[in-house]
């Protein structure tokens, strides 16, 4: 159960008692930014379509370790359980271009979007079991994403250049 918790919890950051679910989104965010430091001379298309397919492959899995999560706290949704909010932010950088600024953009937008849960995300968030858990932040990822292609359109409209 060890890896599990391990896994679910983000590297245990759902333990921090100020904010679990920013710190599960702050670990997601560090883990993109250092995977774009690492492979900067891999094609930015390459990269992103790796991450797609990664994401893909890791929702089932995800969603059955949040099933696990539930029964090892005995609780609904315990806040403990971030690997919803890594999968979440991942979904709203999605295909965006990597800047240190557009992943800050994307964690506050996510955190937003994760927090204030506009229509349907709290529809998804009643889903049973692990499903629930991961679904509501997927969409707030993908509102997320919307978003960062609306702001990353107007930045290039008006030539505004972030780091």
């Amino acid at each position: 159960m060890k890896i599990r918790e391990f896994l679910f919890t983000a590297f245990y950051s759902g333990y921090s008692p100020v904010a679990p679910g920013t710190m599960g989104a702050l670990v997601a965010m560090v883990i993109y930014i250092i995977e774009n430091l690492v492979f900067s001379n891999i094609d930015p298309v390459k990269l992103n379509i790796f991450n797609f397919i990664f994401l893909l492959i890791i929702l089932y899995p995800s969603i059955r370790l949040a099933d696990s999560a539930e029964k090892f706290y005995k609780t609904k949704d315990p806040q403990q359980v971030v690997i919803d909010e890594v999968l979440g932010y991942w979904t709203g950088i999605l295909f965006i271009p990597f800047s240190f600024s557009y992943a800050v953009i994307a964690f506050i937008l996510f955190r937003f979007f994760d927090i204030t849960k506009p229509f349907p995300i709290r529809y998804f968030e009643s889903l049973p079991g692990g499903l629930g858990i991961i679904m509501d932040d997927i969409i707030a990822g993908i509102y997320t994403l919307a978003c960062m292609h609306i702001i990353i359109y107007f930045f290039n409209q008006y030539s505004i250049i972030l780091p």
